[in-house]
């Protein structure tokens, strides 16, 4: 399984749920808070494509975006695929 990395906000609605998909696909990912390490926003922008709103999620090398985008690739039954490749 590749790995994933997930920047969230302990404030946000989306990141948590982000984070439930996750769990519920027995899916382990590293976190980075963004509001406790607020460092590492810059490198989450950059990331990012200059996208600046949280979560944030890649998979591997892939930037998935954010909570919709994750839940809609698993709805075409291609987040497995994308965790798995």
């Amino acid at each position: 399984m590749k790995p994933v990395e997930i920047y969230t906000s302990p404030l946000c609605g989306f990141c948590h749920a982000a984070k439930r998909l996750l769990k519920q696909k027995g899916v382990e990912f590293k976190e980075v808070d963004v509001l406790l390490h607020p460092k590492r926003k810059p490198e989450m922008i950059q990331r990012a494509g200059g996208k600046r709103t949280v979560p944030q999620i890649f998979i591997g090398e892939t930037h998935v975006g954010g909570c919709d985008d994750l839940y809609e690739l698993d709805r075409k039954g291609k987040l497995d695929h994308l965790l798995a490749a």
